[in-house]
């Protein structure tokens, strides 16, 4: 496929690029460059080839889900640095 600089020229109207004649020309260059190597990948054979979305394995890091009993609103509320009844108390933040 080869890329005009009439190409080049929609592409930057549509991302509101303003380019000179030189970047016209320089970048149909290089984006026929492109499209002309992604041209050579596609004769690779691909047929046994898994699909992957990660290029190493991904497992799941998250443990199982096992209820245990609560710790207690005492044990929660002894380190608190001050209490208001049964909750922390903290510093007004908002007028």
């Amino acid at each position: 496929m080869k890329i005009s600089v009439a190409n080049v020229e929609h592409i930057a109207r549509l991302a509101r690029l303003e380019l000179s004649q030189s970047e016209k020309e320089l970048f149909a260059g290089q984006m026929d460059a492109i499209l002309g190597y992604v041209d050579k990948l596609k004769e690779l054979n691909t047929d046994n080839i898994i699909p992957t979305s990660h290029a190493v394995p991904m497992e799941n890091a998250f443990r199982d889900d096992i209820v245990h009993p609560s710790i207690g609103l005492e044990k929660a509320l002894a380190n608190a640095p001050d209490r208001a009844g049964s909750f922390f108390a903290v510093p007004k933040v908002i007028e």
